[in-house]
């Protein structure tokens, strides 16, 4: 603003010199003016000489010269953001694809616990707009209390009448929904991430969090809520060198051995512990004896409880179905080394990030660090 009244009054003056009809001064200030005048920009100049008489137009000056302003306004101003992005996501037949989606999506319907869990490390839950309320996680309970997010059903069945309604701009899905990917595409673009097992969970999340930060343009946020899961990562595997584990999975009262290919991957691929039961690949494990944990006698179990994570009604604990002979024979129920994984954070938002801060931190408590 300072430059422009600075021009308008060198316009000023030289109109009045010009005025004077070629009469000589001495005075001072007329010489200032002269010289002001020879400082005129070129447009200003251009529009002074298209004027009768060598007179200029006042009005089109002012309006030339605070053109001038409002171009280095806008030159200075924020980037404009684009309507779409694309980022490489999975299909329905876990294939890796390009994908076009909105860019900072407004209104965004979750259907994978892992998805919920970034957005709500990064300050964007109030972009929610439906999710499923039958999953309860203690540390996203507020999405499940908020009545104005609608219900959507389950991880597994989805409420397509209440996902139409929610009118969302993109869904989130994981691997429970693979099936259903073109069908619920039709009703918005489909952002579907999962665990790339030989990857390893925590590149895994790394990778899928930097991907779904990008639709949101919240790379930075990402990075930092990432920060740190390598070092602890480093110190567990540390202590866990050489040493042997069980994993399994507690369901309907039975014990089902993991491998390092299914749930709870991390704790034999990152950490690094010796799975004696890693010729397993389902999810949901292989149902296995009691004896078969005697016989390999490790020195670590970790147990995760599936009927706890999904509320199975009349369903024993995982710890009273642990608590038998069989088991108590055993080198790690000698030595206090059986470990009970948080159970809706294992089994529901395996790949979230403050489910990977809470699943490093079981791992650290019962490895006693």
């Amino acid at each position: 603003m300072r430059k422009m009244v600075t021009v308008f009054g060198a316009v000023l003056m030289s109109i009045s010199l010009a005025a004077c009809g070629g009469q000589k001064t001495e005075d001072p200030a007329a010489a200032a003016g002269s010289e002001l005048s020879s400082g005129i920009p070129s447009a200003v100049e251009g529009n002074m000489e298209g004027t009768e008489g060598g007179q200029a137009d006042i009005s089109d000056l002012a309006e030339s010269v605070a053109d001038g302003g409002n171009a280095e306004e806008s030159a200075g101003g924020a980037e404009e953001k684009p309507d779409t992005i694309k980022v490489t996501s999975l299909n329905g037949e876990d294939k890796k694809i390009e994908l076009e989606v909105p860019y900072d999506p407004e209104r965004v319907a979750v259907l994978d616990m892992a998805a919920l869990d970034m957005l709500d490390n990064w300050g964007l839950g109030d972009r929610v707009v439906g999710m499923p309320k039958s999953s309860k996680i203690d540390y996203l309970m507020d999405y499940n209390n908020n009545e104005e997010i609608v219900n959507l059903g389950t991880l597994k069945e989805v409420d397509m009448e209440a996902l139409m309604s929610s009118e969302p701009d993109i869904i989130f899905i994981g691997g429970r929904l693979s099936g259903q990917y073109d069908k619920l595409s039709e009703i918005a673009p489909v952002i579907y991430t999962a665990t790339d097992y030989e990857t390893g969970l925590v590149e895994s999340i790394k990778d899928n969090s930097l991907m779904i930060a990008s639709i949101f343009g919240v790379e930075d946020k990402a990075r930092e809520t990432l920060a740190g899961f390598d070092e602890r990562i480093a110190a567990l595997a540390k202590e866990a060198e050489g040493k042997t584990a069980v994993i399994g999975m507690v369901t309907s009262s039975n014990f089902n051995t993991l491998g390092d290919g299914s749930r709870c991957s991390l704790i034999g691929n990152e950490i690094g512990f010796n799975n004696l039961a890693n010729n397993v690949d389902s999810t949901h494990g292989n149902e296995s004896s009691f004896e078969l944990l005697v016989s390999l006698n490790p020195e670590y179990i970790f147990v995760l409880d599936r009927d706890s994570a999904i509320n199975t009604e009349g369903a024993k604990l995982a710890e009273q179905v642990m608590d038998n002979e069989l088991v108590q024979k055993t080198s790690a129920y000698q030595n206090d080394r059986i470990v009970y994984l948080t159970p809706t954070v294992w089994y529901l938002a395996e790949g979230g990030i403050t489910a990977m801060d809470v699943m490093l931190r079981d791992l650290e408590n019962g490895m006693g660090k």
